[in-house]
């Protein structure tokens, strides 16, 4: 469980390397939540 734990610990902090997620520069649910899948494909991507 802690290994889990860690991997998401983990994504949360390379996922801070994008503002837009976290200040919620965006307005709509739809256009968040895409940023998010964007984000998590150019880490995947690295």
């Amino acid at each position: 469980m802690y290994k889990r734990r860690n991997e998401i610990e983990r994504l949360f902090r390379r996922l801070k390397g994008f503002r837009r997620i976290f200040f919620r520069f965006e307005k709509l649910d739809v256009i968040f939540t895409g940023f998010i899948h964007f984000a998590l494909i150019a880490d995947a991507l690295r």
